[in-house]
């Protein structure tokens, strides 16, 4: 069995039901992407690597990863923290803006639970995934530990995959943000980059601007996806174009980049040809943005992923 480690943060979602309730559930980029990728490709193996709380709602979300039979041997249980939450407000065309409430979050001390012998255990996998998210997360002062660690993984020959996932809130400055992603591109076998987080970041704003600056990183496989528009692949020095049909119902585009990467990783992890993997990946973004909140009801996207050819 083939194994995907996704580093980050699963966080507590809240969203608006009616004008006297609000619902309850668990999301976060990485863990989104884990959920959909192994609801796609049961036969490999996706693990949350983690940090939690000893709450009840960490219980919960404890739970909620078994009952998407995530592998949870690297969620880790942190005595005094707990997990962040945010609230997420959609207007009506299907864009988001959310308040968070993170200082607390157990997710910031992960790189503390990456001990020798953990490190050792993922070394072992195939592919470890994490984002820029993932990164804004980490604490200033466990990040350089954290790049050790990962060129452990990397010279073991494991998979580094980064999705720059840009969020400027969650960073102190850009200079600080592009000297994190410039270690992540380093290292990066592969890359998902969104022309619209270049735009805000290094206001780069095509489809070929990104390739441009992805290239001296000699990384391996970049996939630039540019939203509902088009997807362009660059593998071997081989650039393919790849068209996206659009969804005309949007709900909710909270997590369809999410979706996007766990589906493309697990096609690519299961020997499928790019152009198969970028179009189930689509096919699953679509599906995702025309339900409410980050995490699509799983027979919906099942049958939807299975009209798909999958």
């Amino acid at each position: 069995m083939k194994n995907i480690y996704f580093l980050g943060e699963c966080m507590v979602e809240l969203r608006t039901m009616n004008e006297s309730a609000l619902h309850q559930s668990f999301a976060g980029d990485v863990y989104n992407s884990a959920v959909y990728l192994k609801r796609c490709f049961p036969e490999l193996n996706a693990a949350v690597v983690t940090a939690i709380g000893q709450d009840k709602l960490s219980a919960q979300m404890l739970d909620r990863f078994n009952s998407e039979q995530l592998d949870t041997r690297f969620v880790f249980a942190h005595d005094e923290k707990v997990p962040g939450m945010y609230y997420i407000e959609t207007d009506e065309f299907g864009e988001r803006s959310f308040s968070y409430w993170r200082n607390d979050s157990a997710a910031k001390k992960i790189v503390d639970f990456l001990t020798t012998n953990i490190v050792e255990q993922l070394s072992s996998g195939d592919m470890f995934f994490f984002s820029g998210i993932s990164l804004a997360v980490i604490e200033q002062d466990a990040r350089e530990l954290f790049w050790q660690k990962v060129t452990q993984l990397k010279q073991a020959g494991v998979k580094i995959v980064f999705d720059p996932n840009y969020r400027a809130r969650l960073w102190q400055s850009i200079d600080e943000t592009k000297q994190q992603y410039d270690s992540a591109f380093a290292a990066a076998d592969v890359v998902l980059p969104g022309v619209e987080d270049f735009e805000m970041l290094y206001e780069i704003d095509t489809i070929q601007g990104v390739i441009d600056f992805c290239k001296p990183y000699d990384i391996e496989e970049i996939v630039v996806k540019n939203g509902p528009k088009s997807v362009v692949t660059v593998i071997n020095n081989e650039q393919l174009s790849h068209t996206i049909s659009p969804v005309a119902y949007v709900v909710d585009t909270t997590s369809a980049g999410d979706a996007f990467n766990g589906v493309y990783l697990g096609a690519r992890l299961s020997g499928r040809e790019i152009a198969d993997a970028v179009n189930l990946a689509a096919k699953a973004a679509g599906t995702v943005i025309q339900q409410p909140g980050a995490i699509a009801p799983k027979d919906v996207f099942q049958q939807a992923m299975a009209i798909a050819g999958l």
